[in-house]
């Protein structure tokens, strides 16, 4: 289970140090965790330049926020080292709830890493060493970086459907905003007249009404509202890479924080749209007992096709849960076998495509999703560079139309310093 050792004299930090164990061979932090875009999503952070990752993390039995950073150290890459700020010591239930969800995010269970030998087992026999059109397979770690709770993969996938990556960046954000907000119990902090919230103007969102819950408790009175962002808020911006501890921002917030806010105002409050309505009805089922987290997360340890149809139906009982969310949610949960065809870009597609793709991946099973998942990142690292490098800054750049327009991050960059001059 590792080790724990005072970081400094102040007694203010504590290092964990966590063996890898069998995930010890070949794993990697980088790609395990720059492995999908949910790591791009507040409260997370990756740092490129020292490697490491960290975010808030809420620790349970009692309630403890700390801030956690994870790095593998170079002389000793069997081990992972966790550096927790906020407390000089951690009890059994916090040891044990930490590196749970360290666990987690990083799929270190066996479990997880029987299937990651599996999926690294089937590309080398189906491809050869010779075969260069399989390298974004080989290359793949056959990790899918997910959230610390299941709760924070839901409410994230629920972030990402219909809007641009970017919107999706500046809901979770402001998720974390608020968060900081209802904890401290403070007046809600104005956002940077610089900061980059997009409004994406969805025609199924333009269409819906916000529904108003008959929760009794309104923080309207307690936060200001957002300003409305102009036209000249959708450019790109033009600050450095924000720091690791953005001011003001606090964990992801959990179920009891969300279920008795106001619709309309959570709608306001984080540019929500009508996403936020699904997000508070999740909320208050969870606290009701209506949708029992644990048992799902219980359910999903065996993830056969017989267990991914039954969690598939259950996720599908949830308001807001369409074959897109779903989907991610199932992946988030450990179901690799999920055919790209249940996917939202193929499920555009024409049907006899449709085929076609679940035939194409078919001898990858049960890790269709994996062999699917790789071939794409790997294409959004052609597009826009190594993901793992990007700044922050330009994450809101990963969008649709920049890659129908086949150009990168870097023609980007070089057309705004021509036209400077």
């Amino acid at each position: 289970m590792g080790k724990e050792q005072e970081e400094n004299g102040n007694g203010s930090s504590l290092l964990v140090e966590l063996p890898l164990g069998k995930a010890a061979e070949g794993f990697d932090l980088e790609k395990a965790i720059c492995s999908h875009g949910l790591f791009m999503l507040a409260p997370n952070h990756w740092d490129p330049i020292s490697r490491s990752f960290s975010r808030p993390l809420r620790l349970t039995s009692p309630p403890l926020t700390v801030m956690l950073r994870i790095s593998q150290p170079p002389t000793s890459p069997s081990t992972l080292h966790l550096h927790v700020h906020g407390t000089c010591s951690l009890s059994l239930s916090h040891r044990h709830s930490l590196l749970n969800q360290v666990a987690r995010m990083l799929r270190l269970s066996e479990s997880d890493e029987d299937k990651v030998r599996e999926f690294r087992l089937m590309v080398g026999a189906l491809h050869g060493e010779e075969e260069l059109a399989a390298e974004c397979l080989r290359s793949f770690s056959g990790r899918v970086f997910r959230s610390p709770t299941l709760f924070e993969d839901m409410v994230k996938c629920i972030l990402l459907c219909n809007c641009q990556f970017s919107r999706t960046l500046s809901m979770a954000k402001a998720l974390c905003e608020l968060q900081f907000e209802i904890e401290h119990q403070i007046p809600s902090a104005k956002a940077a007249e610089d900061d980059f919230i997009p409004k994406t103007p969805t025609g199924k969102e333009l269409k819906r009404k916000s529904r108003v819950s008959k929760v009794s408790m309104r923080l309207e009175s307690k936060f200001t509202e957002p300003k409305d962002h102009s036209e000249s808020d959708l450019q790109p911006s033009q600050e450095k890479e924000e720091p690791r501890d953005y001011k003001g921002m606090g964990s992801f917030p959990c179920p009891e924080e969300l279920a008795n806010l106001d619709e309309s105002f959570l709608a306001k409050r984080c540019n929500l749209g009508y996403r936020a309505g699904r997000i508070l009805k999740l909320a208050q089922g969870i606290v009701e007992g209506n949708i029992p987290l644990m048992q799902l997360e219980e359910d999903c340890k065996e993830t056969s096709l017989s267990s991914y149809n039954k969690l598939a139906e259950r996720l599908r009982q949830i308001d807001g849960f369409g074959p897109f969310t779903c989907a991610n949610v199932l992946v988030c949960m450990g179901f690799y076998h999920v055919v790209p065809s249940d996917s939202e870009t193929i499920r555009h597609l024409k049907q006899t495509v449709g085929r076609d793709v679940e035939l194409i991946y078919a001898k990858y099973a049960p890790f269709q999703f994996l062999a699917y998942w790789a071939e794409l990142w790997h294409f959004y690292g052609q597009r826009f560079g190594k993901l793992s490098e990007l700044p922050v800054s330009d994450y809101k750049l990963i969008t649709a139309s920049n890659m129908k327009m086949k150009k990168t991050i870097k023609s980007h960059k070089r057309a705004k310093m021509y036209a400077k001059g």
